[in-house]
């Protein structure tokens, strides 16, 4: 069986997230909300700073009073301001971090005078330009400004923000829920107790490792013997998710029956094969559930390598499609080769590499079962259909493997 000619990358891609429903918007905490996706644009429900600050630690004087000698006649502390009115001749003691006194335009630097008891008198230089060292009110952001665009994902930063902003709530997509399903009669699900004829079930914890920095609720099924009605069941089994995801039986072997468990199952096939290495016996099938949602099945191949690099570049697009990422799709970086390469054929090929933040060395390895090779790798060397060889010192894109890319 033949089956139909292997369709690009970026066409596969395109295909599979135009099925992604982005899910509904939930609201959770702030400090619980790392890692979530933004559902809508976040507005500032205050001023930041809310009045103007000192920068720095010294003395706050009124703009026209520059000479000296001034007399002190208070503080102004973070969170203790001073609340009388400071007139000409006078200093008020100023914090960094606290609220400029009323009147007050100018901080000069405590190691710029000398105090004795409360008279201060200029000994270094005033500040160019005179509001130098002020933090003027709504510096960073005012009320009603945008902070946080939607789609974008949540970090430490982003935590920070959205409290000082005002909010104790953030909107963010629901968790998706994916099942991964091992299937092969030669994987052993004991790894310490593995016969000859079998090989320890990995693909499943890798692949569920690999999406587990999303915000998913991801869960492991199998390994799932060879037969028509094991599959069904772990299918049936996964009807609650989302996300299945398979590894193993997507070719066109006597044993790969996913295709035919998905049709009886009630899933459509959308599309099959794309032309990538490893990796093109890749498949996406659709079902429709009875709450009008769609379950979207990705099936890779069983080699570890390629399974590893077509859920790269699959299934963690579709998650954060579905979370409502603003960039779904792992963008690459440019770097240069230690190492000459090959040609490469009539398939686009993703070769493992070690990049070192300047260059990248393409592993010796490159066997599609070789789990040694993918671990010591960080990144996927990009190369073109048809590329020729390329020598060391040429260009090359390279995608990310840390954390499965840059969300």
């Amino acid at each position: 069986m033949a089956g139909p000619a292997p369709i690009p990358l970026e066409d596969a891609q395109a295909r599979l997230l135009s099925l992604a429903q982005v899910l509904p918007v939930e609201r959770v905490d702030v400090e619980s909300a790392l890692g979530r996706f933004l559902a809508e644009p976040l507005l500032a429900r205050r001023t930041q700073p809310a009045a103007h600050l000192s920068a720095m630690d010294g003395y706050a004087l009124t703009k026209d009073d520059l000479s000296g000698p001034w007399q002190v006649i208070g503080e102004s502390a973070a969170g203790h301001p001073f609340t009388g009115t400071l007139q000409k001749g006078e200093a008020v003691r100023i914090s960094t971090g606290a609220i400029m006194p009323a009147d007050a335009a100018v901080v000069v630097l405590q190691e710029d005078l000398k105090r004795e008891g409360d008279r201060i008198t200029l000994t270094g230089d005033l500040p160019e330009p005179p509001h130098r060292h002020i933090r003027p009110c709504g510096m960073d952001f005012t009320a009603g400004h945008q902070v946080l665009a939607e789609g974008v994902r949540i970090g430490p930063a982003h935590i920070a923000l959205a409290l000082s902003a005002g909010h104790r709530h953030m909107p963010v997509r629901r968790m998706p829920k994916v099942a991964v399903i091992d299937s092969g009669d030669e994987l052993a699900a004991d790894p310490e107790t593995c016969p000859t004829h079998q090989i320890p079930a990995s693909n499943g914890a890798m692949l569920v490792s690999l999406v587990s920095p999303l915000p998913v609720d991801a869960r492991r099924i199998g390994p799932v013997p060879d037969t028509l009605e094991a599959l069904i069941g772990a299918f049936d089994e996964a009807a609650d998710c989302d996300v299945i995801v398979t590894s193993g039986g997507a070719s066109v072997g006597d044993h790969d029956l996913v295709r035919p468990a998905l049709e009886r199952w009630g899933a459509r096939l959308d599309f099959w094969r794309v032309a990538i290495k490893p990796g093109k016996p890749i498949l996406v099938a659709k079902r429709e559930r009875s709450d009008g949602g769609t379950q979207i099945v990705i099936g890779l191949p069983g080699n570890p390598v390629s399974s590893m690099v077509t859920a790269y570049h699959f299934v963690l697009p579709l998650l954060r499609a579905m979370l409502g990422a603003a960039r779904p799709l792992p963008m690459p970086i440019s770097t240069v080769l230690d190492a000459p390469l090959r040609a490469i054929g009539h398939r686009r090929e993703f070769l493992r590499g070690y990049w070192n933040g300047k260059s990248v060395m393409p592993m010796t390895l490159q066997d599609s079962g070789a789990l040694s090779s993918l671990a010591a790798s960080n990144v996927l060397i990009d190369r073109p259909a048809h590329a020729p060889a390329a020598a060391a010192g040429e260009a090359v894109r390279v995608f990310l493997l840390e954390n499965g890319g840059i969300a």
